[in-house]
């Protein structure tokens, strides 16, 4: 009796201590370990998985990484705004430059191509409200007429209403409603914008260039005539803050005024000031000089530039 309690006694102590070396029949040692890793590397017990399973960070740690964060992107920041700024200011002011030139650099090409004393600046309003209106009438050619006996002997005669001429040299092109003008001194009686002394361009076959009847007033010294496609006027309004372009055709030439007319395209917004002025004698009383001011402004900041156009006055 007592030997069998021993024997049961043993192997009650062998199942219930999982540390107990076992002797296997391969004649290895073979331990059953007390404690497992669990998925997440943790060490837990496996007499009580349900309380040691879980793996994680506290509220505490957590807390502690965003506080950490927040106070090294609000030193970072602090570091990086004034360079992000800096490129911000730079990049604006060249946005505003490049504007202001493309709008000055268009107003100059076309006034190289003006008729000579064609160009008229009005104004309306007063003082940083002043609103500039810059006319002149665009040529698209020109050329001399033949004024004396030859070649098709097809002068242009100013003792009667002529319907055509020859040209000497290159014969330049014609459009519709394009206009024929001759001796333009922007006076009484050689104004082409009171129609003094021009008339439509009704075809061309060269040499020959035909146009509705006209007597023009005035001879040219060198027999020259130009071809006026059309009129242009420019608007710089600083109170609705534009610089705008309109264009009339040929026909429809009208005297220079400070009105706005239909259409137009827009050059540039954010204007807050402008000026523009014309000399008509600057050299000789051949050349005038259109000199412009354009400001623009954007974000508390304004940037100035200055043009000057010089304009053939020989007509």
């Amino acid at each position: 009796m007592r030997a069998e309690r021993a024997v049961f006694s043993t192997v009650y102590h062998v199942i219930s201590t999982p540390s107990i070396l076992l002797r296997a029949g391969s004649g290895k040692n073979l331990k059953i370990p007390r404690y497992a890793r669990n998925d997440c590397g943790c060490a837990r017990n496996d007499r009580k998985l349900s309380q040691n399973n879980m793996c994680g960070f506290t509220l505490v740690e957590m807390i502690m990484v965003i506080v950490i964060t927040g106070i090294l992107g609000g030193m970072v920041a602090v570091f990086l705004k004034a360079p992000v700024q800096q490129y911000m200011d730079v990049a604006r002011r060249a946005d505003m430059t490049d504007i202001a030139d493309t709008a000055l650099r268009r107003i100059g090409r076309d006034l190289r191509l003006a008729l000579p004393n064609s160009v008229r600046v009005q104004t309306s309003g007063a003082g940083a409200s002043t609103v500039y209106y810059l006319d002149f009438l665009v040529t698209s050619g020109g050329g001399r007429y033949r004024s004396g006996a030859g070649g098709t002997n097809d002068i242009l005669d100013f003792t009667i209403a002529d319907t055509s001429f020859e040209v000497l040299g290159a014969v330049p092109t014609c459009e519709a409603n394009d206009q024929v003008v001759v001796y333009n001194l922007g006076i009484t009686d050689a104004d082409a914008y009171a129609g003094d002394n021009r008339t439509t361009c009704t075809s061309v076959a060269a040499p020959i260039v035909n146009i509705a009847a006209m007597q023009f007033p005035f001879e040219s010294p060198n027999a020259r005539f130009q071809i006026v496609h059309e009129q242009v006027r420019y608007i710089c309004d600083p109170v609705a803050q534009t610089l705008s372009r309109y264009s009339f055709a040929g026909n429809a030439i009208e005297v220079p005024s400070a009105t706005v007319p239909a259409g137009g395209a827009l050059l540039a917004k954010n204007v807050s000031a402008c000026t523009v002025t014309y000399d008509p004698i600057v050299v000789a009383q051949r050349s005038g000089l259109v000199s412009m001011n354009l400001a623009i402004t954007r974000d508390g900041e304004t940037v100035t530039l200055y043009n000057a156009t010089h304009v053939s006055n020989v007509p």
